[in-house]
């Protein structure tokens, strides 16, 4: 039996073997990268979280009263704590973490609408953060890759705190599907509009698109769970194009209204 040892700057029970460990090196060397997200300046700030926090949080847990996580029994609410647990931990102040509350508020509760209550409600600066972390506030939505491809590119010229809440999510998104994948393997990916090929594609463009040194740590977190997640379904590759658009007559109908 090989020796073990345990990795330096990584979790304690993640061991790998004395020779050398995954076979993946891109993987492994992602893996033994030093890595704290809690800088000793990030320690020594104090986030306040005041009753404006409070209030946002009640409000997300009503809007999103009774949905569920797709197709799943979670409800949802569950992401969007978790979501608000990331952007905290990674340094958001109190605006950024009441907009990671309030994230999905638009596109999942009512779209310009729900938009303009934001900003009555919590303020400019919050609306411009949930507004940033929305791909549309259409209903019916626009073709899936025509909302993420238009959604990667805006997330690169995003401002930092859009950047640090749409990332909290991502993170929170791809650590739930490499927990679903361990228990379900490939049947999982039925959930996806696109399947596998087009939720790693999706994933991996945003992992490239996040820029900034504010979130660099958070992004490498974001490409160290999707690689894990590659390896185990992929094969340890990387899906670098989007999957061919095959629209039945009705999908076209609604690309098209979209285009006009």
């Amino acid at each position: 039996m090989s020796r073990l040892k345990c990795v330096r700057n990584f979790p304690r029970d993640v061991m790998v073997d004395a020779r050398g460990g995954f076979g993946d090196v891109a993987f492994r060397n992602r893996l033994v990268k030093p890595y704290d997200p809690f800088s000793s300046a990030k320690r020594k700030q104090s986030v306040k979280l005041s009753r404006q926090f409070e209030k946002a949080l009640i409000y997300a847990t009503r809007i999103h009263g009774g949905q569920r996580r797709k197709k799943t029994r979670i409800p949802y609410i569950a992401h969007i704590l978790g979501v608000a647990a990331i952007a905290l931990e990674y340094g958001a102040n109190e605006t950024e973490a009441i907009a990671a509350l309030l994230h999905d508020a638009v596109e999942d509760c009512g779209g310009a609408r729900r938009l303009r209550d934001v900003e009555r409600k919590f303020g400019k600066k919050v609306a411009k953060i949930v507004e940033g972390c929305t791909d549309t506030d259409e209903t019916p939505k626009p073709p899936w890759l025509e909302r993420k491809q238009a959604y990667v590119a805006h997330v690169r010229h995003a401002s930092m705190p859009t950047k640090l809440v749409s990332a909290s999510d991502k993170l929170h998104n791809v650590r739930a599907i490499l927990m679903d994948y361990r228990q379900e393997g490939e049947k999982l990916w039925s959930r996806f509009n696109r399947g596998k090929r087009g939720a790693l594609w999706y994933y991996r463009a945003l992992v490239d698109a996040f820029r900034g040194k504010r979130i660099q740590p958070l992004v490498q977190e974001i490409d160290r769970t999707l690689t894990e997640l590659e390896l185990l379904s992929n094969k340890g590759s990387h899906v670098d194009k989007p999957p061919s658009v095959q629209m039945n007559h009705s999908a076209a109908g609604v690309a098209a209204k979209h285009r006009r």
